[in-house]
């Protein structure tokens, strides 16, 4: 079945890139537009509301006070026609938007064995057991390592262990994950492809989740966004935690109908091997560490069904170097995620 996909994906126009591209009218994200136009008018508003306070206190009247009733008055009416597109999208849309995202049946997969994509950079002392630890579970045919210019033993301690280990001299992690994505696709023996990071924040043990879930999708993404299954001294601070969830929402909310997204930051995800043949043109290697928020909006923007699964979460082996550093760099990259979200994606520089 993984063939015939492909060949139906063959007969599209050049950079169709899914089943189906073609956007129909009723599917513009309505909730979407009217969250962001709420949240403008509630902001507007909050604004307004501090300079009657800022005025009251410095006993400001005349032109400072029919200011700031303009400010209070006109705050309504972003967050009027947020609350109506909202309703609308709601009410009337979203039931179609569901039977839509849900337009064709998914064969299963029979083999279910995969080829695992490790992102690392500066992981000497944890990519040898991350190596094995995937190595030895039975569905894992091989592990690949893309070491992202490691300055110490990362490389010869991954092929040591029995990776296939290659080494991408672009730094940033969109341009290591584009990596993966490209070695394991030329991996030709396995449907199914795993990306992960080899910090061991993860282990191979959830694959078995994972993999439950692919009859039913194309991507199966996991997600930390759940307190029984994570551990309490990860570098997941509570900031992260809520951050994480918000934006997943947001996310959701833009795709009104496609799925139910909890973590746009998680680096765990099993991929059938078609659906990333598809996507791939559509990504961009240049977006740095908000890159797995873009692959989840580039994935169902162009038709890819994208389930999510709960899966454990453990403290990394060695420093973080990522967007978890601590919740300053956290709260920027959040920001953009949400900036590439509303306005589209480009390169933003740690």
């Amino acid at each position: 079945m993984a063939g015939e996909e492909e060949a139906v994906f063959a007969t599209q126009p050049k950079g169709s890139g899914s089943r189906n591209r073609k956007t129909s009218p009723v599917d513009i994200p309505f909730l979407f537009v009217g969250v962001l136009l709420l949240a403008c008018g509630l902001a507007t508003y909050f604004c307004g509301i501090a300079f009657s306070v800022i005025r009251l206190v410095l006993q400001l009247g005349g032109r400072f006070r029919t200011w700031n009733e303009v400010i209070i008055w006109y705050s309504g009416i972003p967050s009027t026609a947020g609350v109506a597109l909202a309703a609308l999208d709601l009410a009337l849309l979203f039931p179609g938007k569901r039977r839509r995202s849900r337009r064709e049946g998914l064969a299963s997969v029979a083999d279910r064995h995969m080829v695992v994509a490790l992102t690392a950079y500066n992981d000497e002392e944890s990519i040898a057991e991350a190596v094995l630890d995937f190595r030895n579970h039975p569905l894992v045919q091989r592990v690949i390592v893309i070491d992202n210019n490691s300055l110490d033993d990362t490389f010869a301690k991954a092929k040591r262990a029995g990776a296939l280990v290659f080494r991408e001299e672009q730094p940033g992690y969109g341009f290591c994950v584009y990596r993966c994505f490209q070695e394991a696709l030329g991996q030709g023996d396995t449907g199914l492809i795993v990306l992960c990071e080899g910090d061991c924040t993860f282990r191979a043990a959830d694959l078995d989740k994972l993999v439950a879930f692919i009859d039913h999708a194309d991507i199966v993404n996991g997600t930390r966004i759940v307190e029984q299954l994570r551990d309490y001294t990860t570098q997941l601070s509570t900031f992260m935690y809520y951050g994480n969830f918000f934006v997943g929402k947001l996310l959701e909310v833009k795709h009104l109908g496609r799925g139910t997204f909890t973590d746009v930051g998680t680096t765990y995800k099993l991929m059938r091997r078609a659906s990333l043949e598809r996507l791939l043109p559509f990504l961009s290697p240049e977006i740095n560490l908000e890159f797995n928020a873009h692959f989840l909006d580039t994935a169902l923007a162009t038709g890819e069904r994208v389930v999510e699964c709960p899966i454990t979460f453990h403290p990394r082996v060695g420093v973080s170097k990522g967007g978890n550093v601590n919740n300053l760099r956290a709260l920027k990259v959040g920001l953009r995620m949400m900036w590439g979200l509303c306005l589209g994606w480009h390169r933003a520089d740690a």
